[in-house]
């Protein structure tokens, strides 16, 4: 097992375990499966164990295995604060300590501000003493490091990231995401800063392993590299030093050996010019069932009227690419969730981000087919009552 380290020179396993996908038995986290697999993984010398209020049974869980095979001092829990349910400052101390109990743990080694999109969410937590809180609960000893996850765009992402003295930020990034959400200038503004950058959907939920057009799937099986899709994707990640630890949801004991031999043999620097070109042509061919093609390079950005152009283009290609069900949640959590939503309808058809498109695309035209196609009426109510939700306090500084 390879490592990096954090801001404080501690070792993390470039392999993280991401416990949100763990094999259910009924209704309930099938424990020993669960267990076998956790410990195959610890091991192996991972040592990154990646958790979450809102995962059913899943802090329990990973508590429960720590402590039936007395291994929580050897390993760093990573668990988060549902920010979204937080509504004043009591409940922080009552989230925090259902999440020691769940972990049968006094303390956690990397803490997270959970599934932030708009600086807006930082800022009402910063009004409810969430600054205060983390000093005290660090001085205490019951956090080690503080840290934020994220699912919005690239500028909210660098407005949080320099609005507070972080320890680590964990963001969605792969070889398809480098243009949206956080994306490849989010990765390079934390390193710069020497903030570890841990990474989920690495290989986008199991899409870039299973969802493959079958010519993609063709070029890497008759490569000599002889690596599996899982194996382009992750060492794609390693690759680059500005990672820390890559998380994989992983659920069989053959799935944690793959990932462990990739990440025992991973190199900053491995790649060469022929791997690069691979996994542009494997991007290529994902990208011919794109409605539209924009590449995010942002030219057309900003737009006067704030319309979030990119970004529409990203989840709306989703729908054809993936899903329409992910390409709607896509766009619902990384742009609808925010103080300025940045929708199509803002469009007054200026012309503006035409002209500086270097596709020449006709993107107000686009823009309304898009609109339509991701907020079909029964989504537009959806995003209506859970925007209201997630950003409740809209009005925090």
């Amino acid at each position: 097992m390879k490592y990096r380290t954090d801001r404080h020179g501690d070792k993390l396993s470039i392999l993280g375990y991401g416990c949100m996908r763990f094999t259910k038995k009924g209704n309930s986290i099938d424990i020993d499966k669960a267990e076998k697999e956790i410990m195959t993984a610890f091991k192996a010398g991972v040592n990154y164990y990646d958790t979450a209020y809102i995962y059913p049974g899943s802090e329990a869980a990973l508590g429960e295995i720590l402590q039936r095979n007395s291994i929580r001092k050897d390993v760093k829990i990573a668990t988060k604060l549902p920010q979204y349910l937080i509504g004043n400052n009591q409940a922080l101390d009552k989230r925090f300590s259902e999440e020691l109990s769940r972990l049968r743990t006094d303390y956690v080694d990397f803490y997270l501000m959970h599934h932030l999109t708009d600086v807006l969410q930082w800022h009402r937590l910063k009004k409810l003493g969430i600054i205060e809180w983390i000093e005290k609960k660090k001085a205490e000893g019951a956090i080690r490091n503080i840290g934020f996850s994220y699912h919005g765009n690239t500028e909210n992402f660098l407005k949080i990231l320099n609005d507070y003295d972080w320890d680590f930020c964990q963001i969605q990034y792969n070889y398809i995401d480098v243009n949206s959400q956080a994306g490849e200038q989010g990765l390079k503004a934390a390193h710069e800063k020497g903030i570890p950058v841990i990474i989920m959907e690495p290989l986008r939920g199991g899409k870039l392993v299973n969802m493959l057009p079958e010519k993609a799937r063709k070029i890497i099986s008759e490569n000599k590299r002889g690596w599996t899709p899982a194996q382009w994707g992750l060492r794609w990640l390693y690759n680059q030093k500005e990672v820390t630890v890559v998380l994989s949801g992983m659920n069989s004991e053959e799935m944690v050996l793959e990932n462990v031999k990739t990440a025992s043999e991973a190199e900053v620097g491995d790649f060469t010019q022929s791997d690069f070109d691979l996994i542009e042509t494997v991007r290529k061919l994902i990208s011919e069932n794109e409605k539209i093609g924009c590449t995010g390079c942002r030219y057309c950005m900003p737009c006067p009227k704030g319309v979030e152009i990119p970004g529409i283009f990203r989840s709306w290609n989703t729908m054809y690419t993936e899903s329409k069900m992910s390409g709607r949640a896509q766009y619902f959590q990384a742009f609808y969730l925010t103080e300025n939503p940045g929708l199509a309808t803002q469009c007054i058809g200026c012309g503006k981000c035409e002209q500086h498109c270097p596709q020449s695309l006709p993107i107000r035209q686009k823009l309304k087919e898009a609109d339509k196609d991701l907020r079909p009426l029964l989504y537009r109510i959806g995003f209506f009552f859970g925007r209201k939700f997630m950003l409740r306090g809209k009005k925090a500084k």
